[in-house]
């Protein structure tokens, strides 16, 4: 009876043996939660690492941005507009005597492009008070547009009267322009860049007649007239001959050289000779014989 009373004391504090599937399994199931701990710990790191601050990109510089100022948009904004005045000079006294101009005294820029005192040239009055119109209006320097009116008031309408008719417009070509000589990419900047020249290639007349200043049909008297006018008036003149960029139009400026130094290049040429007639060229009559001398 005592046996019986110890023995189910014995199993209960005995530890049951588990089957070896069930250790394999428990086995797993720590290794599965050892992965999953040391992934969510990965995730966290990772989780804290986004969210320190990433530096952003810089913003984009603006496309446009508003000058505050005519010179900052012209000429940039190192120009110092303190020496730009709009007050009437000297020469725009003079020239209004003779002529119809819009002053344009701030034209500067962009980069050494621009000039001082620049004046818009409409019309030339000559001293008959007739109005001598310029197509389209050349914008200039007051001293070009002043040595242009009087050589048309002085010299080009007194000659061109001489064909019969009077000076009542003048086609010009090119005036104020920030381009390299003849616009040739690393060239020099051109007169045209500072407002010291014209182009010039066609007077009307009164009666209608359009007379090209390099037309090879024009009385070349006429022509020869107004290139020593012109070359005594401006200190460059080129045309015809200068090179391929002037056959069509005459170049003039009163840019300042050394020494006084000028330039004159305009040939006033003449039509070619007509072509010969294809085929035989007929001989010349014999020549009659001679009566006897007695």
């Amino acid at each position: 009876m005592g046996r019986s009373l110890n023995q189910p004391i014995a199993r209960l504090a005995r530890t049951p043996e588990l089957p070896q599937s069930s250790l394999d399994i428990a086995a797993m199931r720590g290794l599965i939660a050892i992965m999953l701990l040391a992934g969510f710990g990965l995730g966290l790191g990772r989780g804290m690492a986004a969210a320190e601050p990433i530096p952003l990109p810089r913003p984009r510089p603006p496309l446009w941005v508003e000058p505050r100022s005519f010179a900052e948009a012209v000429a940039g904004l190192e120009f110092d507009a303190t020496d730009v005045s709009s007050a009437p000079t000297p020469c725009d006294g003079r020239l209004a005597a003779m002529a119809e101009i819009e002053p344009v005294p701030w034209l500067i820029g962009p980069g050494a492009c621009g000039g001082r005192d620049m004046v818009r040239l409409d019309a030339v009055w000559l001293a008959d008070k007739t109005r001598v119109e310029l197509k389209p209006q050349p914008v200039l320097r007051c001293a070009m547009a002043e040595s242009l009116t009087a050589w048309v008031r002085d010299e080009a309408a007194p000659q061109t009267a001489m064909l019969g008719a009077n000076l009542r417009s003048i086609d010009t070509y090119d005036d104020y322009e920030c381009r390299p000589r003849n616009r040739v990419r690393g060239a020099k900047l051109s007169e045209h860049s500072h407002g010291n020249a014209v182009d010039m290639r066609a007077f009307t007349l009164d009666d209608g007649r359009v007379i090209g200043l390099t037309d090879m049909t024009v009385a070349k008297d006429f022509r020869e007239a107004l290139r020593d006018s012109t070359c005594r008036r401006f200190t460059t003149v080129l045309g015809p001959g200068a090179d391929a960029h002037h056959n069509g139009h005459i170049h003039l400026d009163i840019v300042e050289r050394s020494r006084g130094y000028r330039i004159c290049e305009w040939q006033v040429r003449e039509p070619p000779p007509p072509a010969l007639v294809n085929g035989p060229v007929p001989l010349p009559r014999p020549r009659p014989a001679l009566a006897d001398a007695r």
